[in-house]
């Protein structure tokens, strides 16, 4: 037996065993580091609001023009396509999307013209053609014609549009202003 290859060899295996304890060392240091910034980092949630046109941002507390602009173009078609079957079903799918605020005050209209569809069997169905931004006061203005027609009545075409102010709170859309009314928007920077 070789007593220089055996020391060589053993202070070699000693040396490399430490240098490997030294990395399994740093490498438990940052998977620790990586677990704690993983655990305080927001979670990234992926919505696909309806009518996407192109890629939108959508942060806990706040997201792109493109990402109102669609949950503002959802709101307005929803409203604006209503019938005797469909109106409770239009009145639970806008509930959860209501800021507190509006709520109590626009689910109270809404019931008003549901039961108010339903007695005179009154059908509306709304096609946008034109789509508005007010960038002062982040409102969009979805406008189009909307035509109401029920039993025995001549069809009743007019413009209306629908105002709605978008925002998000922990990554869900709010609606937190929502306003309908007939004609063009009423805003002094829209043309």
């Amino acid at each position: 037996m070789d007593y220089r290859t055996l020391t060589r060899t053993w202070r070699g295996i000693t040396a490399e065993n430490r240098f490997h304890r030294a990395v399994v060392a740093l490498l438990l240091l940052t998977n620790l580091l990586t677990l704690i910034a993983l655990a305080r980092a927001d979670r990234t949630v992926v919505l696909v609001p309806p009518i996407l046109e192109g890629e939108v941002n959508i942060a806990r507390d706040k997201a792109s023009r493109g990402a109102k602009e669609a949950w503002a173009m959802h709101v307005a078609q929803l409203l604006g396509n209503v019938g005797a079957e469909s109106a409770d079903f239009i009145r639970t799918a806008l509930e959860p999307l209501l800021a507190p605020a509006l709520r109590r005050e626009v689910l109270a209209v809404i019931a008003e013209q549901v039961e108010a569809i339903k007695r005179e069997r009154v059908s509306m169905h709304f096609s946008p053609d034109a789509l508005a931004y007010d960038e002062a006061t982040d409102t969009f203005f979805v406008t189009g014609m909307q035509v109401s027609t029920g039993p025995g009545a001549a069809p009743d075409r007019r413009q209306r549009t629908f105002e709605v102010r978008v925002g998000f709170r922990h990554y869900r859309p709010v609606i937190t202003h929502l306003d309908v009314y007939t004609g063009g928007p009423r805003s002094r920077d829209l043309p």
